[in-house]
């Protein structure tokens, strides 16, 4: 068992093994998890939480990193979490964090870490949330959320952060997915990364015709706008800081962040009773229970709408 008030101690010094210890504890739902979630309750709350999504090549790792950098340059601590895809036979992540932002590793204002998607759709993995509060907790100004690249299901990301950043790149067909499957509704600032390839203008120019298709703004309501960079290079990344900068202080300014601080809680705490609810029921595979609401169904005696509901009033008591 971990001592995980001395854990959490060690956490706001900085010290990267004991967030690694908290995290870890998270991603392996620990028996623990409660008491680490308790003791990091009053100390989160005020780090800026950024999303990044898009589809495979478009350059978010290399985003990540050069909004790190700029980041660290105006001397605020970063964390970022990196979630790749599962390998199929450790369930661990396929890609290393260190692997793709080795220019931040032994940067002590920079904590990176990677996180497996286990199976989890939407581009996140599951305990992304507490993962989240951990670094919030330690001391993390920004937090980066990258999130797997999986493509137009990759919405996600906008229930997780603050500022959500939707990457796109010219060449890869980014325009035409962007009309499909809501990724014009998540984004609250676009970048076109890559800008110094053929069709970079174009791509931004066709982005401003389908948000302006589908806008529904009325006066003094945000409207996402378009960077272009070069991440590799680092160009116009000072340029996405200052949008995401604006939009915060927007969100401030109407009450629009403490807004969704709020709608996030609330859907963290539906998830973790819904899971514990289907865990209960999980566990229920030839409970005697079960099977008297199976053998009613099979008579004609019961639907299995009656049957449920009947499950659900016996575990909750209800």
């Amino acid at each position: 068992m971990q001592d995980v008030p001395s854990l959490v101690a060690a956490a706001r010094e900085g010290r990267p093994r004991a967030v690694a210890r908290l995290i870890s504890l998270v991603e392996g739902a620990s028996p623990q998890l409660r008491e680490v979630m308790a003791a990091l309750a009053p100390l989160a709350g005020n780090a800026y939480v950024v999303g990044l999504t898009g589809s495979p090549g478009v350059g978010k790792s290399t985003s990540t990193s050069a909004l790190v950098s700029a980041y660290r340059r105006q001397g605020r601590r970063v964390g970022v979490l990196a979630v790749d895809p599962s390998s199929p036979f450790s369930g661990g992540a396929l890609l290393g964090d260190r692997v793709r932002m080795s220019d931040h590793a032994s940067d002590p204002g920079v904590y990176i870490r990677s996180m497996a998607t286990r199976g989890h759709l939407g581009g996140l993995a599951w305990a992304a949330p507490q993962a989240v509060r951990v670094l919030d907790a330690a001391g993390c100004d920004v937090i980066l959320v990258e999130t797997v690249g999986v493509g137009q299901s990759e919405v996600e990301i906008a229930s997780q952060a603050d500022t959500s950043v939707v990457l796109l790149a010219p060449g890869m067909g980014d325009g035409i997915q962007a009309a499909k499957a809501g990724i014009l509704e998540i984004g609250d600032v676009y970048v076109v990364n890559k800008a110094d390839r053929d069709g970079a203008d174009a791509t931004a120019r066709e982005l401003n015709h389908m948000l302006g298709l589908g806008e529904s703004r009325g006066p003094g309501d945000w409207r996402p706008p378009i960077v272009k960079t070069v991440a590799a290079r680092g160009e116009g990344i000072d340029e996405v800081v200052e949008a995401l900068e604006k939009h915060r202080a927007w969100m401030e300014e109407r009450g629009e962040l403490a807004a969704r601080r709020l709608a996030r809680a609330s859907r963290e705490v539906e998830t973790i009773a819904v899971t514990a609810l289907r865990e209960r029921i999980g566990s229920l595979h030839g409970d005697r229970r079960l099977s008297a609401l199976a053998d009613r169904i099979v008579s004609g005696d019961l639907d299995p709408y009656g049957a449920a509901d009947s499950l659900v009033r016996d575990l909750t008591g209800s």
